[in-house]
């Protein structure tokens, strides 16, 4: 049985991550992560000028970056840029483009998604055609890219005659427009990327494409559901100090049998998340191939529904306030609806998995 418990550097670094989260808020919070931490780098091998850190470490930063709902681009560069580059094997695109994220000199995001879709095999609108002097020619539309507004490092999945692809598309390039997107969730940037023709270069080998976005799909669920779990406990936190000071008929609510029953449940749910989200980085780290993208599938199926309910919780014993946009109960309420959503519903995650262990979707 393997124990689930962070090491002394794990929590170093979260005590280091939270310092700074705690003196600087919302964007202006990258620099000093990057610079004090190194936290650009932390899943870069060390031949590439990073840390040479995993899964563990970034499940840190992901938890506190979740108690702050911290709008910093670590999901999209740190993670889904960086992994990306590394599955590929293109040694070449590793060592050009790794050490610019490392430092955070640079910004980088993976343009992925399709029809509300992560599924590799569904990238059928976006295609690229071979061009001149060796490079490619991408059409089609992105949705829902992570700072895909601002990223300089932009790679995208298209559809070649040989099956999905990755490229690197150069954003200031002719073909190629980023919109902001207006989201419901505002600490999160999300952008729709438009190609019409742009000049692109092909990252790893043709067709490898889908193999790459697998392994990327199950890392960037196992570092989202940390980023939940991070949420939710922090809602939790909120709503037992609002629990203790809000009086009514004389008494604070929380000494209330019905809201007692209301808070331990929730305590239940962010813990079993918590279990969810570590085994599944556990599994990342060790590298267990069909185990950890298992792990994922259920890390993101029950976190997601873990940080729902709680965040939901949080609007409804904080009474009216909680349901105003300003107030910090309905910020979180916003996150925990979209990251339910990004890379997949639990639904869809709960019916791969199914797949994968040859059960009918309903069992789970």
């Amino acid at each position: 049985m393997r124990e689930l418990t962070p090491t002394a550097e794990q929590e170093e670094l979260r005590s280091a991550v939270r310092a700074v989260l705690t003196r600087h808020e919302g964007a202006a919070a990258w620099r000093p992560l990057t610079e004090q931490i190194g936290v650009a780098g932390l899943a870069v091998p060390e031949e590439y000028g990073g840390a040479g850190c995993g899964p563990r470490e970034v499940h840190v930063v992901m938890e506190e970056l979740g108690r702050t709902l911290s709008p910093v681009p670590f999901l999209s560069s740190a993670v889904l840029a960086v992994q990306t580059l590394l599955a590929s094997g293109d040694a070449a695109a590793c060592k050009t483009l790794l050490p610019q994220l490392a430092e955070g000199r640079s910004i980088g995001t993976l343009a992925w998604s399709e029809g509300r879709s992560w599924y590799p095999a569904a990238i059928r609108t976006t295609t690229a055609a071979p061009g001149p002097s060796g490079t490619w020619q991408l059409t089609g539309t992105k949705e829902y890219v992570l700072d895909g507004a601002t990223a300089e490092i932009l790679l995208v999945a298209a559809r070649t005659g040989a099956g999905v692809s990755l490229f690197q598309v150069a954003t200031d390039c002719a073909g190629v427009r980023s919109e902001a997107s207006v989201t419901m969730d505002q600490t999160r940037s999300m952008a729709r990327v438009v190609l019409d023709g742009a000049e692109a270069r092909l990252i790893g080998t043709d067709g490898d494409g889908g193999r790459v976005l697998d392994r990327v799909l199950g890392l960037a669920c196992t570092a989202l559901a940390a980023e939940q779990v991070g949420a939710a406990e922090r809602c939790l936190e909120l709503t037992v100090t609002h629990a203790k000071n809000r009086v009514q008929f004389n008494r604070p609510i929380g000494s209330f049998q019905a809201v007692k029953h209301r808070l331990a449940d929730a305590y239940v749910m962010v813990e079993s998340a918590r279990s969810a989200a570590l085994g599944a980085a556990f599994a990342a780290a060790a590298d267990d191939g069909t185990e950890a993208a298992r792990a994922a599938a259920v890390a993101k199926s029950v976190c997601s529904e873990a940080f729902s309910a709680v965040a939901s919780e949080m609007i409804q014993l904080h009474g009216g306030i909680g349901i105003t946009w300003e107030h910090e109960a309905h910020h979180y309420f916003k996150r925990a609806h979209s990251t339910t959503q990004l890379f997949g519903p639990p639904s869809w995650h709960r019916s791969r998995l199914a797949t994968d262990l040859g059960l009918p979707a309903a069992v789970l």
